[in-house]
């Protein structure tokens, strides 16, 4: 396993990190999976024996079950291992748990950490932009977790990009300390990351990390244009998530990962995450499993680099709309571009076939 720097911190982090959306499965969460401590147990020494030693979780996961689960399956090697967790969304009743406001990161760092059974955590995320909480508070709590030791790092998750900009450069310029990283969905069905967030991250200085890498299950390689999603699966048991733009690019870019993991004899999620592990501006990577051979699979995945024909038959099938100002940026100012926009303008042009 590969190790990278968090951005432009000093924290280096595996490539590949285990997600435990999967564990418990309580509290509106069934679909997602029941992996119990047992079985938690097992994925966490499967991942350390991969040199996989950072774990993600959130206060929302079946609504703190599976920090438990994940508390109770690292008991007695916390130094082996990075911890993140994230708050934001709605939890109980009352209407100040929800929030990037200090009362609620407050109160919720607290529960998650009892809940981890540990006493700080490498990297805390708010899961989701709040616009009615000033973003100097946010920045001021995170900034003071940091200094009483409950927290070594902050980051944010589904930020726009100006949001993204604006958190970031308010806490650059009032003297507190930045977000490091942020955590965005992307796949090779869902690009939009790559219109703002990626090259935002890659310009700020702060890494960007990869949740849902297979789509929420879309590209779990159980579904196809003739065939839905089993019952056992997340997508099968009725999961609302993701939206799907047009159904029509989601079987294209199935059919291409088919064709690619045919050809070199592996499966569709490996692929995927093949992909989406090389692309640029991608740092690391949260991958999930419901059980051990899943694991497994997505694992081996690191080793497996795609050629440029493998990696282009899946990026020219979802390529996204050059949407203004990208295509007046293409036409009018392309040498001009940032380091880390370049990727993505090239893609552009060659679907406005400029040469």
């Amino acid at each position: 396993m590969d190790y990278i720097y968090l951005g432009t911190s000093g924290l280096r982090v595996p490539k590949y990190i285990l997600g435990t959306l999967p564990f418990s499965g309580t509290n509106g969460f069934e679909a997602m999976g029941d992996v119990d401590v047992k079985e938690a147990t097992k994925m966490v020494d499967m991942s350390l024996d991969a040199g996989i030693n950072m774990f993600d979780t959130a206060n929302l996961y079946s609504h703190g079950d599976a920090e438990k689960v994940l508390g109770s399956a690292i008991k007695d090697r916390r130094d082996e291992v990075l911890l993140t967790s994230k708050t934001g969304f709605q939890l109980g009743d009352n209407p100040n748990a929800r929030g990037a406001s200090r009362l609620n990161i407050e109160k919720s760092i607290e529960a998650s950490l009892k809940r981890l059974g540990t006493d700080y955590l490498d990297l805390y995320f708010v899961h989701l932009w709040d616009g009615r909480t000033p973003v100097e508070e946010t920045i001021a709590v995170m900034t003071d977790l940091v200094k009483s030791g409950k927290i070594r790092y902050w980051g944010v998750s589904n930020y726009s990009g100006w949001a993204l900009a604006r958190t970031y450069t308010l806490a650059e310029q009032a003297g507190y300390i930045p977000p490091v990283c942020q955590q965005i969905y992307y796949t090779p069905e869902a690009r939009e990351a790559e219109y703002e967030l990626l090259p935002a991250a890659g310009e700020l200085g702060m890494g960007s990390m990869i949740w849902s890498p297979l789509g929420e299950g879309l590209l779990n390689g159980k579904i196809s244009r003739g065939q839905t999603a089993p019952e056992n699966t997340r997508q099968g048991a009725g999961w609302p998530e993701p939206w799907v733009m047009d159904n029509e690019r989601l079987y294209n870019v199935i059919d291409a990962l088919q064709e690619v993991a045919d050809a070199r004899g592996a499966t569709v999620p490996q692929i995927a995450l093949a992909w989406v592990k090389d692309r640029p501006n991608v740092g690391p990577v949260v991958i999930a499993a419901r059980n051990e051979d899943q694991l497994r699979e997505n694992i081996n995945s690191f080793e497996m680099v795609l050629t440029e024909d493998e990696h282009d038959k899946i990026e020219s099938v979802t390529r996204p709309e050059p949407f203004y100002p990208l295509w007046h940026r293409v036409m009018s100012s392309f040498d001009r571009g940032s380091p880390s926009e370049m990727p993505y303008l090239k893609g552009y042009k060659k679907s406005m076939n400029i040469e």
